[in-house]
């Protein structure tokens, strides 16, 4: 009988892929008209510019003009002319005189603090984040001359209680770190004046001894797990701002009106369902930020257009979470909380520079899988 032999005819094989071919340029072409059409690639590229921005040190007052982002390319580059020429001189001359007194270390190939460390206590400032780094050592006390500790990100589980010694310090930076306590003995450090313990996640209290920090005008404990506003913070009297969003509050204190220097209170993603009438007597407060969720009695004098408060009732986000794919990467909680920090941050430097304030924000997460 011998072979069977099919023959195709490549004309009819050959038509049939050019017409998918043509169908799925046709489909593209479709979707990029759409894409261009859509609010979203407008929404990308006023972010990626504004991100850009903030890389440069671009003050937001340059680009962003009652609430709308100038994208021009060539303002850009007209302002990061006009700020490197004005920056140039003095980074020169800085640099040389700071690099000798600033520790700089950066990346988790850093487990542990160089041993190095520990002869040069003429040291003014530290700076070391994104690091593995789990231990600050008892030998900190060393360092007399310390004006700035800023250590965000890392794996600092413990202070030790030498951090009291550091009578010049006036910056401390723990935020996102894993520290469950913080010792009293920093209410010894008497001329502190920014506190960050935010992003820890398991931070329930601060003790009382912080009392003694008079000179404190920056407090943020956000994300973590505190109940109520700590007694020593009611008694920093020169405070004049507080972030103590994305907590476990119910209610604020009565005698909250005891910060009478405060300026800016942020209290968003908390279980607050009133806000006290004592809050009336904080006559400098000039930004409210709150979770209007379940608020069910706030001031009216707290919303009144006429007065300079800056009233900001935040929706939460109303789309359920959904559950990941076993293949995709999940964010962790710091992470998170790190990414909605930087969100607020930028969301509050636009309201400053915005004539009025919505009357509530609801802010939208979501998620797009190609």
């Amino acid at each position: 009988m011998g072979h069977k032999v099919v023959v195709f005819d490549i004309s009819v094989i050959r038509a049939l892929w050019e017409t998918r071919v043509k169908k799925h340029k046709a489909r593209q072409k479709k979707e990029e008209e759409r894409l261009e059409k859509s609010a979203l690639e407008k929404i990308k590229e006023e972010w990626n510019f504004v991100a850009e921005c903030r890389r440069k040190g671009i003050p937001q007052s340059a680009y962003c003009k009652n609430g709308f982002v100038d994208t021009n390319v060539q303002l850009l580059q007209k302002i990061e002319k006009n700020i490197l020429t004005k920056q140039s001189s003095l980074v020169k001359d800085r640099g040389k005189r700071s690099s000798e007194f600033v520790l700089e270390l950066s990346g988790d190939h850093w487990k542990e603090l160089p041993d190095s460390l520990r002869e040069q206590t003429h040291l003014r400032e530290w700076h070391i984040s994104n690091t593995l780094i789990q231990i600050i050592p008892a030998y900190i006390k060393l360092f007399q001359a310390m004006r700035i500790l800023d250590l965000p990100k890392n794996q600092i589980s413990h202070l030790p209680a030498e951090i009291g010694c550091l009578k010049n310090l006036k910056e401390l930076n723990v935020s996102f770190n894993h520290l469950k306590s913080i010792p009293p003995e920093l209410g010894e450090c008497e001329n502190l004046e920014r506190l960050d313990c935010s992003g820890n996640l398991e931070l329930t209290e601060l003790p009382f001894e912080l009392s003694n920090l008079k000179q404190v005008t920056f407090v943020d404990i956000s994300a973590n797990k505190f109940s109520s506003v700590p007694i020593c913070v009611l008694r920093m009297s020169n405070l004049q701002w507080l972030d103590i969003s994305n907590n476990n509050l119910s209610d604020l204190p009565q005698d909250i009106d005891r910060l009478e220097e405060l300026q800016n209170f942020l209290l968003y993603k908390n279980k607050l369902t009133y806000l006290p009438y004592s809050m009336l007597n904080l006559k400098k407060l000039s930004l409210l930020v709150v979770s209007g969720d379940h608020l069910v009695e706030v001031p009216t004098a707290l919303c009144d257009s006429s007065t300079p408060l800056r009233f900001v009732s935040l929706m939460d986000n109303p789309i359920d979470n959904t559950q990941c794919q076993d293949d995709e990467i999940m964010e962790s909680e710091q992470d998170r909380q790190h990414f909605d920090k930087e969100f607020m941050k930028a969301y509050i430097e636009d309201l400053k520079e915005r004539e009025s304030v919505p009357s509530y924000t609801t802010k939208v997460s979501f998620s797009l899988q190609l």
